[in-house]
């Protein structure tokens, strides 16, 4: 019974021993191994936070030196009529030859003028139907008397009638309003009153609104 109990204990002292080593072998080895899957999760994320990085600050100064270029290359009066021609379309509206002529009446050449006038981004067809309205805010006009009117001001025909056919106006309720301030001023028969309306630009038919609704 001693000796076979002996034999046990050697076994299992080898059976240990080989599974120690075992466990050695492969500890190693794992170590050492290389993951590619892992790699590439790596790589990916280290991609997407480089292109999730802003813009290097390197950059702003450069977009800065590009517009500083460009204004270098204007000349002081092309600078200052183009500051001129901002502030005249802040306060009211012009047209693109009529800003021309306040910013020389200004004492800009027809060049820096025209060049502010070229660069400040106005929308003529809207610079036209702002004057329309600040024309009807004062004074009444028919149609064609504000088409006129606008052409007048310089505004191509298009302009003119962009801004007359946008406006808003009842052109009944102007003829009332033009008789009316005729009515103020003299005495008028009803086919007087009617004929100068009508030669205000009013049609027939609004023209005889206007009288009629003035007491004829």
């Amino acid at each position: 019974m001693g000796e076979k109990t002996k034999k046990k204990k050697k076994k299992w002292w080898i059976v240990v021993v080989v599974v120690v080593i075992l466990f050695i072998i492969i500890g190693s080895s794992g170590g050492n191994s290389e993951n590619p899957s892992e790699e590439r999760e790596t790589e990916n994320v280290t991609n997407e936070q480089k292109a999730q990085e802003p813009e290097s600050p390197t950059d702003a100064p450069k977009k800065e030196a590009v517009v500083e270029k460009e204004d270098d290359n204007l000349t002081l009066g092309q600078k200052n009529a183009l500051k001129k021609a901002n502030a005249y379309l802040d306060t009211m509206a012009f047209s693109h030859d009529g800003l021309i002529q306040q910013l020389e009446f200004e004492g800009f050449t027809n060049e820096e003028a025209t060049f502010a006038v070229d660069n400040c981004g106005a929308d003529w067809n809207e610079q036209a139907l702002k004057k329309a309205k600040s024309y009807l805010d004062i004074m009444a006009y028919s149609y064609s008397g504000l088409v006129k009117q606008l052409e007048f001001e310089k505004y191509t025909n298009e302009q003119a009638v962009y801004g007359a056919d946008n406006c808003g106006a009842d052109w009944n309720e102007q003829a009332e309003k033009k008789a009316k301030s005729y009515l103020d001023l003299m005495a008028y028969s009803k086919d007087g009153l009617i004929q100068q309306l009508e030669f205000e630009g009013f049609t027939h038919e609004q023209a005889v609104h206007g009288a009629e609704a003035n007491g004829y």
